[in-house]
Parts: C-alpha cells; structure tokens; sequence
C-alpha cells in the first residue's frame, strides 16, 4: 500500500519517514518529495509498504502525530490523476 504523508516539517529526510514507519512493518521504499530545482523539501512524502495491514496500522497509528515537531497527515495515497495534454509552462 502507498502511504501519503503530509505536513513534514521541511528537514524531515526520507530515511527518517523510514524508521518512524519501519515500527510499524516492512518498508519498501520511502521518499521524501523535493522541488526539482531547490532540492527543497515540498513537506510531503510516500511510504510504500508491502503487507495492507501493517501499512493501516501506520496510518491509523501516524496520524496527527509529531514527526520533528509538526503533526503530521498521514493516509491512503490517491493515485495519481492523469493530466493529460495540458501545455506545460516554459522554464526560463
């Protein structure tokens, strides 16, 4: 299951949203979402865990909770809506 996770402090680092979810099971991947030319965290992320209940147990269990000193969203990430063939904004 993918887990979004919202919220995150801007230092929050993608191996620490993989220990605070690792207590609740095994982790497959967790990622930290940065803007592409800052480096700069946007202050959400995913944790993909393999086993659905250990993954609803982190979500029930993760929510509303501090993580470095912000409480933190956590649930069930949405897929990803297809954007289609929207004109993308020239980067200068």
């Amino acid at each position: 299951m993918n887990i979004y996770i919202g919220n995150l402090a801007y230092g929050v680092t993608s191996d620490e949203l993989h220990e605070a979810f690792g207590a609740f099971g095994e982790i497959s991947r967790a990622t930290v979402i940065t803007d592409r030319e800052t480096g700069r965290s946007k202050g959400f992320g995913f944790v993909e865990m393999p086993n659905d209940d250990e993954a609803r147990k982190a979500i029930e269990e993760m929510n509303d909770q501090p993580l470095s000193g912000r409480n933190i969203r956590v649930n069930e990430a949405k897929p990803r809506e297809d954007r289609g063939d929207r004109p993308r904004r020239p980067r200068f």
